[in-house]
């Protein structure tokens, strides 16, 4: 039996020469054993090479040690970073992952929570959650069942803790950096189905109204924004937009649609930074391998999932909520330069 993969917890029990109510003591912390005893049953465990069910024991505890992450998807290196900081911390507390991808479908969104829920996770975490396009019963009702974090989400539901960048005060730095450079013409450049880009376009309108310049204010949709599509779909809808609009700069809503602008500007004959100027959102890896390297907002993803995790810690351990409000920091690269000066 020494070493035998399917030893159970009858065998260990044998072994150690207890009950095998001892042992399940023992694997389960929740009673006290004497010393001597609890050395008996962990040498057993270890001779045996015993691997307790876990399952079993997340019923007899009657918790899980497995949290759901709901993400859009990992293409976008933000929600890999995001995840990195969210797995080391609760790795910490003997948490493992479940993730769901909602591919910025709400109804693949509500498909994903419901599935997690119904694999008994102990809470859940939402990165860039769709409320704008799902109704506000469906999280409210499942906020008093399981604790649960939205990361990035900007509807104010009961019940829920909510970590994020403040992404209005970064769009209006990021903005606020481009005019001082000379810019006034600035493209603004979104995709779809996001709270987290209507957010930063409310900004971006709003600062373009304080500056007297609505009538430079221009919107691009380019549809999917954090898939492996962004990229070409960017550059596809920037080709056209640019010869149209003509702009000094381009405000993109996240790193990868950046990078698209990039490849469309080089595509129509434009030089950046010297004659446009182009900046992203997020810093993920590849801002600073482009060329030009990409300036942008550093959302600092990693600590970002850690604080995300440690708040939903405090809901499962304490049923406190948070909210909690990181600053974005501006990171100026080769991608962004003055104004260029043109004939009127």
């Amino acid at each position: 039996m020494e070493g035998s993969k399917n030893a159970t917890i009858v065998d260990v029990a044998k072994k150690a020469g207890v009950s095998v109510a001892t042992v399940s003591r023992v694997l389960n912390g929740n009673y006290s054993v004497r010393e001597a005893t609890k050395k008996r049953v962990e040498e057993a465990i270890a001779v045996l090479a015993y691997v307790p069910n876990l399952q079993a024991r997340e019923l007899n505890m009657q918790k899980s040690s497995t949290i759901g992450v709901v993400v859009p998807d990992l293409f976008n290196t933000f929600f890999s970073l995001v995840m990195d900081g969210i797995e080391e911390r609760l790795r910490e507390d003997g948490y493992s992952l479940l993730l769901n991808f909602a591919k910025n479908d709400p109804h693949q969104e509500m498909a994903c929570i419901e599935a997690l829920v119904s694999r008994n996770v102990s809470g859940i975490i939402v990165i860039s959650p769709n409320t704008t396009h799902i109704r506000e019963s469906f999280y409210r009702k499942l906020s008093l069942r399981l604790p649960l974090v939205f990361i990035n989400g900007y509807r104010s539901i009961p019940h829920i803790s909510y970590v994020g960048n403040n992404e209005r005060k970064g769009t209006h730095t990021a903005l606020q950096y481009l005019m001082q450079l000379g810019h006034r013409e600035i493209l603004f450049v979104r995709g779809a189905a996001s709270d987290s880009y209507r957010v930063k376009e409310e900004s971006y309108r709003k600062h373009m109204a304080a500056r007297e310049a609505e009538d430079a204010v221009c919107v691009i949709d380019i549809g999917e924004g954090n898939s492996r599509k962004t990229i070409d779909l960017a550059e596809s809808k920037m080709v056209e937009s640019l010869v149209t609009y003509k702009p000094t700069a381009v405000f993109c809503c996240n790193d990868l649609m950046a990078i698209g602008t990039l490849r469309a500007a080089k595509k129509v004959g434009l030089h950046v930074p010297r004659d446009l100027s182009v900046m992203g959102f997020d810093n993920i890896l590849a801002a600073r391998l482009v060329e030009p390297a990409l300036t942008t907002m550093d959302q600092h993803m990693t600590l970002l999932g850690k604080h995300a995790a440690k708040a939903l810690l405090a809901v499962i351990q304490s049923g406190k909520t948070q909210h909690i409000l990181l600053d974005n920091t501006l990171v100026v690269r080769a991608s962004t330069g003055p104004a260029p000066k043109r004939l009127v």
